[in-house]
Parts: C-alpha cells; structure tokens; sequence
C-alpha cells in the first residue's frame, strides 16, 4: 500500500534543498537519509533521500541529482509516496494510518448513527475526518481526541462528540471551506 508521506515545497538556498511538509507521524523513519520514495507525479521520481535538516522549524530535505535551485523548484508539490505494509500499523495505539479509518462507521457516544469516515484530510494546522452523511451531504471532523474519543477498529467504529452546532453545518459537493448556503469566510479554502 502507498502512503503520502509530505509534499515538496519551495527551494531553499542554491544548492538543491526543498522545504516539505510532513504528512507522517514517523518523520525520522519514512523520511531518513537513503529512503526511496515514489512520487506523485511519477515522473518526477522515484527520489533518494541525500540529506535532511531542520532550520527554523521546517524540514529541509535535498534529493540524489538535485544539485541546484532550479531542479529543486521543479519539484514543487510533489507528493513523496512511501511503500507500506499494509497490515503494518503504527507503534502508538492512538495512531491510526488512514486507510484503517476509511469506510468505519462514525456514531455519537449514545449510537447515533452520523455516516462513514469518507478520507483523512491533512490540512497544515490539523488534520480532519471527512464524513460521509447519510443524506448526501459531508460532515468536517476535527480529528482531536476531545471531539474523537474512540476508535474501534475492531467494531469498526469511531465515537464522536462534537461541540453543538459542528453537524449542523452540511458541506457540499466541492469542499470548498463554505458551509452549504453559507459564504465562507475565514475557514480554509
């Protein structure tokens, strides 16, 4: 099974190095020097892991035949992918790979029934539980144990107890940050 494990950013000085966003709670082990991973787009990879280093609190990473600024930017919002196993999972029991929460059932604490976990999103200050409504529409899960106490992979089900109003909101169709019927605002785009 593939796993994103970050995405290039900008270059960084002239000699090669990116910034990248880190999309993995196993930084040091998926993103060591000599880790080869695949990439999205394919034609850009698959890149080596020559160097890594954080400055002022960003992953800096440089790749194997990338050796100036210009190659470096050239690989601007690529998605590093790593092979994992799938019937691997993560070494904290309150970690869970994404496609261990996918399709479970999402209930609040009393069995309420509030749809399926659709995707994990990864977004810069936290990640989401994308869920699938029963009536077309989605809900935005914070994924944080205060809203997402449980997860049980074994009843294949996740409890939830969101603040009042959160399932309220109904997103639809493209997810682009504005409740249904709303007009946005601050939230992400």
């Amino acid at each position: 099974m593939q796993l994103v494990v970050a995405r290039i950013g900008r270059a960084h000085g002239i000699k090669g190095e990116v910034t990248v966003e880190v999309r993995t709670d196993e930084p040091e082990r998926r993103l060591a020097p000599g880790a080869v991973l695949t990439t999205d787009p394919a034609a850009a990879g698959p890149l080596t892991i020559a160097t890594g280093r954080v400055h002022s609190g960003r992953l800096l990473l440089r790749f194997e035949g990338v050796t100036d600024r210009t190659a470096a930017e050239a690989l601007r919002n690529t998605l590093l992918v790593a092979d994992v196993d799938p019937e691997a999972t993560p070494e904290d029991p309150e970690e869970f790979y994404d496609h261990q929460l996918a399709d479970l059932d999402v209930v609040l604490r009393d069995g309420t029934p509030v749809g399926r976990v659709a995707e994990v999103a990864h977004l810069p200050y936290q990640d989401l539980l994308v869920v699938a409504r029963p009536d077309g529409g989605e809900a935005l899960i914070p994924f944080v144990s205060e809203i997402v106490p449980e997860i049980d992979l074994d009843a294949q089900r996740v409890v939830v107890e969101p603040p009042p109003g959160l399932l309220d909101v109904a997103v639809s169709g493209g997810r682009d940050g504005a409740p249904e019927g709303g007009r946005g605002g601050e939230g992400p785009a």
